[in-house]
């Protein structure tokens, strides 16, 4: 692994490689020459108005200030989407179908520009920051396409006594909710059918990584989308200003993706006005590998389920149950490819795994590996921090994890790999769904009557078969349980902004 301390300092690409800001919102931070941070736009552009750092979680330096909004600004970003909701609405949808192409290509053109700021804003290294504008992009061109495919229904009843007409019109102003560790991705993988279905909305990013969504917001401009149909707020309050605009009747849509105790307070909130809502919520991904599993297919399934992203996905493989008889070769090969890794800043050449979030995130993969070891695990490879700069964490993989270890029963969100046996399918299946999650589970087998089976016996809203990687722009997204409610992606993704009419017309 490389030497993360060094590695940190020396890597800090110029901060004019990123895409462009509005310099009301955001001031950039460089190196000024006696090596002293500065902003690179006039204080006096942001204005007296509060601000917020945002940290480069590599090296724990600041790479820019973001305004920060308040719960009176939060109500003039719902003004604005409803003042514009009328007319987004009547937009035929050919031309909103068009305008998400435009931005499919800009963000295309600009890809290593944005690339580059999720690696430096969220740590990711930047092959996998590519791999997110891909998929983030997908996106935009499936609901671009899906924008004129809203069909409805017209024909006779089945008493032959009328006819009957069903339709759909947009819900109206929602309000999107992301996380920091897909900055781009969750953006549109909810604005994109938000806006393919005739909706305005406001967006709150994290506040850890809200530099994305803001130079996303700016690309939908330039892409054509009108003022108003997408306003961004940032803010270190989100209870402060989620509030205020859940209680708000003209808000009719609440989409979240985020923890499921954060999601219950806000399905609670949505209540009161009854609104629509869909809720991406934590997992705990089961990756089954079954004794007759290709094992080299399983390694490199569960390199991509586990350590893609650092291990912060909600997607993450989190439990790794593996048939006793192969256990121990499938634990060797884990461990060689993870001891391979290169661990180092985003940006840095060769980097492999990146930083933590924070040091919040490092210090629960600490107290998790501390429980599991102190319970019978074994630390075949990582299972600690290493020193110097940044949020680090050695990629881990544990063997023997007792199944009462705490990391069997909460998501790890970090780079470690838990490694426990099972005797038979049963067995697989029993521990599989101990869990009130139902995200996504892995397969591994080369019996296609078992994959058959446990597609039914498999409590989760995805599985993957053979491969460590399910998430696809034309493919329904979601969960099952305390995984969530509602769909993101595929052709259902886009009736989540819609309401349903239906019209009876008696003959005669």
């Amino acid at each position: 692994m490389t030497d993360v301390s060094t590695a940190a300092r020396t890597t800090r690409p110029d901060a004019a490689a990123l895409p462009e800001f509005p310099a009301h919102v955001v001031a950039l931070v460089r190196e000024s020459d006696d090596g002293a941070a500065a902003a690179a736009a006039p204080a006096t552009e942001l204005g007296c108005v509060p601000t917020f750092p945002v940290h480069d979680p590599a090296t724990g330096e600041v790479l820019a200030r973001v305004v920060d909004q308040g719960p009176d600004d939060a109500l003039h970003a719902l003004d604005r989407a409803v003042a514009a909701a009328d007319g987004w609405a009547a937009t035929p949808p050919r031309v909103r179908g068009e305008t998400l192409r435009r931005a499919f290509d800009l963000l295309v053109e600009r890809r290593e520009s944005f690339a580059l700021l999720m690696s430096l804003e969220m740590g990711k290294p930047l092959a996998e920051a590519r791999g997110e504008v891909a998929y983030g992009g997908e996106f935009l061109r499936w609901f671009s396409e899906e924008a004129v495919r809203v069909q409805g229904r017209y024909g006779p009843v089945p008493e032959g006594t009328g006819t009957m007409t069903v339709t759909h019109r947009p819900v109206g102003p929602s309000y999107l909710v992301t996380p920091w560790n897909f900055p781009l991705a969750m953006a549109t993988r909810k604005i994109a059918p938000a806006l393919a279905a005739g909706c305005t909305v406001v967006v709150k990013p994290a506040e850890l990584t809200p530099l994305t969504t803001i130079a996303f917001a700016e690309l939908l401009r330039e892409a054509g989308v009108p003022d108003g149909v997408v306003t961004v707020l940032t803010t270190t309050d989100a209870a402060g200003v989620t509030g205020p605009l859940l209680a708000d009747p003209r808000l009719r849509k609440l989409s979240f993706t985020g923890s499921t105790a954060v999601g219950r307070v806000l399905i609670a909130q949505a209540a009161e006005n009854v609104l629509r809502t869909s809720m991406e919520l934590g997992g705990n991904a089961p990756f089954v590998v079954m004794a007759d599993a290709d094992l080299d297919a399983a390694v490199d399934g569960a390199m991509l389920a586990k350590f893609r992203n650092g291990g912060q996905a909600c997607t993450a493989a989190n439990r790794l149950l593996v048939h006793e008889r192969v256990a121990d070769e499938f634990t060797r090969r884990l461990a060689e490819r993870v001891e391979a890794m290169v661990v180092g800043p985003g940006t840095a050449d060769g980097t492999t795994l990146g930083p933590l979030i924070d040091d919040r995130a490092v210090a629960t993969c600490e107290r998790l590996v501390a429980d599991a070891v102190a319970r019978g695990a074994r630390v075949v490879t990582g299972g600690s921090a290493p020193g110097g700069p940044g949020s680090f964490f050695a990629p881990t993989v544990l063997a023997d994890v007792p199944r009462d270890a705490d990391l069997m029963h909460q998501e790890i969100f970090g780079p470690v790999a838990a490694v426990t046996t099972f005797r038979d399918e049963d067995d697989a299946v029993r521990l599989a769904n101990d869990t009130p999650y139902g995200l996504v589970a892995y397969l591994f087998t080369t019996d296609l009557a078992c994959g058959r089976r446990m597609l039914g016996r498999l409590r989760t809203g995805m599985l993957g078969v053979n491969t460590g990687l399910v998430s696809n722009a034309a493919a329904p997204f979601g969960g099952v349980g305390h995984s969530g409610l509602g769909r993101e992606g595929g052709s259902e993704g886009i009736h989540e902004y819609l309401d349903t009419t239906y019209a009876l017309q008696p003959d005669g």
